[in-house]
């Protein structure tokens, strides 16, 4: 359909004399990372976890503080985005949010927030993953413009706080690789963009957790990404534990990297 489409305006542009077009066909369906998602579901369905941490790139307007929500009800609609029917409710695990922020204020800048409805780039994972979970409580972890090894400390200390508890805690960490992969990106376009979304598949696929965190700035920065720091906080949870990193899909359909990755603990 789309190259048919493009033949259709092709002719119309020759028909008023125009000859030397460029044609650029780009996939606007999301098919690889829905089906990604669909076994993600079914993962942690099965993992039956107490408590999900999201950590999310658009929890948080603190741009020098980790945040952790300790509002009591949460709630996930889609209203912004014209759905005025979708609504989903869940229960804050806020004694172990709090735990969280008790170990973590004498060493890093945290704030303790209360937002009922949660943010979009924690929606959507919830509303695609959490639908077969009847009972578990939910953890949102938003962060600011820190260093990287501020993030790493962040994750070992998440790290700990799970492992007092007795809980089965599932980890999401949420947000786009590089928004600078076309001309139509959002952010405008880098040369460097498809370098920054290839060199974090490759080097998770090898397990090279330390390359990750020291990975160039001056990159980092070209790719207008919003996933990294996420990243960096999962990376510190799971840092010195035996894991392996599934990639189950990576397409950029809308200019932006999306990544779909597992990371199970051995």
């Amino acid at each position: 359909a789309l190259v048919e489409s493009a033949k259709k305006h092709l002719k119309i542009l020759e028909n008023l004399d125009f000859y030397n077009t460029i044609v650029a066909l780009k996939a606007s369906d999301v098919k690889k990372t829905i089906e990604a998602y669909k076994q993600l579901e079914h993962e942690l369905y099965s993992s039956n976890p107490d408590t999900i941490i999201l950590i999310s790139s658009h929890a948080s307007t603190e741009n020098k503080a980790f945040t952790i929500n300790q509002q009591p009800g949460l709630e996930v609609d889609f209203k912004n985005f014209g759905d005025l029917i979708t609504k989903l409710e869940f229960t804050n695990d806020f004694a172990l949010g709090y735990k969280i922020k008790e170990s973590s204020e004498t060493t890093l800048p945290i704030i303790l927030t209360s937002n009922k409805t949660l943010d979009y780039g924690t929606g959507v994972p919830l509303f695609l993953l959490s639908k077969k979970l009847k009972n578990t409580k939910i953890i949102s972890i938003g962060y600011g413009d820190l260093s990287s090894e501020q993030h790493i400390e962040f994750g070992k200390i998440i790290k700990e706080e799970i492992n007092k508890s007795d809980k089965r805690v599932g980890i999401i960490a949420s947000g786009d690789l590089s928004h600078r992969l076309h001309q139509d990106s959002p952010d405008g376009y880098s040369p460097r963009a498809q370098e920054f979304d290839q060199t974090i598949i490759k080097l998770l696929q090898e397990n090279k957790v330390e390359d990750i965190i020291n990975l160039d700035k001056e990159l980092i920065k070209e790719a207008g990404e919003c996933g990294y720091r996420s990243l960096l906080i999962l990376l510190g949870i799971i840092q010195n534990i035996n894991f392996k990193a599934e990639k189950l899909s990576y397409e950029a359909p809308f200019d932006i990297g999306y990544l779909v990755e597992n990371f199970k603990i051995n």
